[in-house]
């Protein structure tokens, strides 16, 4: 019975260790299972990080071919080369798409209208000003009217300028401006029952906050009637003196046919060789509004004095010019300039563009110009047509803007 029992026993034991070598064989092939699956799933992470890395470079090349790409489809050319400027003015033609601001929500106290005055330079900043006051007394700026009794005569409208749209849509984040008023108070505008002024020149915008807003709180609309230096150019908040930069540089843009006008001009510019735009200020309302008479003759006196006497709103009428002067009011005159740029060294075979209005006095003013700088060329010298436009610049045939490219 004992020895029965004892093998009976080794035959359990066998069992038991042939047990357990299975069980360790089935432990082991879970260990190779696991090891592969976790081989598996780290070669499956690299494919997805190496997959997401080639992506992000993909977009990042398509980025960059945007920027690049005519340069790369040209041999990547160096960035002193002629084709650049080229290159550049192509770009440069082709409109920005800025995402529109916002629309900012203020409680509105009422209408500010504006007539600008005087020329293109002028009615320009003014438009910057009437801008920044309008956000800073929560007003309404309904679009600003340009002057059309000046001594240039011109009947242009706004729009006819600069991108109205543009303007409206840039600066709604700032203020809100309409293209006119709403009809209710537009039939009051319409009968003459409007506020009328013209605000003190040089004034900080403490006087707009103090004097004018009070006064648009009180009749609804206000009018201004002069624009020109009424806001100070000193001593204002930052924020103000930013909001007058971003409307000039940026909310007054020119309409796209004059910006392409301007691009051809540069252009034709450009096939002649290097050149110099001159604005010599030298025109005659120019002259007869500051009194500067040096070089003209008699005859010439007394033409601008009768001119700055016809203007009831230039205030000063009798003027020593000498006087003036010798307090720097006065601009260069056309045989001073000559003097300046042949001391600033200026390559008298360079080409110069008079770029403004009729100067006054004419051939005979620009003698010495002429003969300091041979390639001159202007409305002055007779040649502007034939030379500096060879070809028509509008699709009408004809060549347009010429005093505007000098404003």
């Amino acid at each position: 019975m004992c020895k029965l029992e004892q093998s009976e026993g080794k035959k359990v034991g066998g069992r038991e260790w042939i047990m357990g070598l299975k069980s360790l064989g089935l432990s082991g092939e879970k260990s190779k299972n696991s090891m592969s699956s976790r081989s598996k799933m780290k070669l499956w992470m690299i494919r997805a990080t190496t997959t997401i890395l080639l992506w992000t470079c993909v977009v990042q090349l398509m980025t960059l071919e945007e920027m690049w790409g005519p340069r790369a489809l040209k041999g990547w050319p160096s960035c002193f080369m002629a084709s650049d400027s080229a290159l550049d003015v192509k770009l440069s033609s082709i409109p920005v798409q800025v995402a529109n601001p916002p629309k900012r929500v203020y409680k509105n106290n009422g209408y500010l209208m504006v007539s600008c005055n005087g020329g293109l330079n002028q009615m320009r900043a003014a438009i910057c000003d009437m801008v920044a006051i309008a956000r800073y007394l929560n007003v309404t700026l309904v679009v600003p009217e340009l002057d059309k009794t000046s001594f240039w005569a011109d009947p242009s409208e706004f729009q006819d300028i600069f991108d109205l749209n543009h303007f409206i849509t840039s600066l709604r984040g700032e203020v809100r401006i309409l293209k006119q008023l709403p009809p209710r108070l537009k039939r009051r505008v319409e009968r003459g029952v409007v506020y009328s002024m013209p605000p003190i020149s040089w004034s900080d915008i403490s006087y707009y906050h103090k004097q004018i807003l009070p006064l648009i709180q009180k009749y609804k609309i206000v009018h201004l009637n002069k624009t020109d230096a009424r806001l100070a150019n000193n001593g204002l908040p930052s924020e103000i003196q930013k909001l007058r930069c971003r409307v000039n540089f940026s909310a007054l843009r020119f309409t796209p046919q004059i910006e392409e006008l301007g691009r051809r001009v540069i252009r034709i510019l450009r096939q002649n060789g290097p050149f110099l735009v001159l604005h010599l200020r030298y025109e005659m309302d120019m002259l007869a509004f500051s009194g500067c008479t040096q070089g003209c003759n008699e005859e010439e006196v007394e033409e601008l004095t009768r001119m700055r006497y016809a203007y009831p709103w230039w205030k000063e009428k009798v003027i020593n010019s000498d006087l003036k002067r010798k307090d720097g009011f006065c601009p260069l005159t056309p045989e001073e300039t000559a003097i300046t740029l042949k001391a600033l060294d200026i390559d008298s075979n360079i080409q110069i563009y008079i770029a403004a209005g009729e100067i006054y006095g004419g051939a005979r003013r620009m003698e010495s110009m002429a003969a300091a700088f041979p390639n001159l060329k202007g409305d002055s010298v007779g040649t502007i047509g034939s030379w500096i436009f060879p070809e028509p610049l509008l699709s009408d045939g004809s060549i347009g803007l010429s005093g505007f490219i000098g404003e």
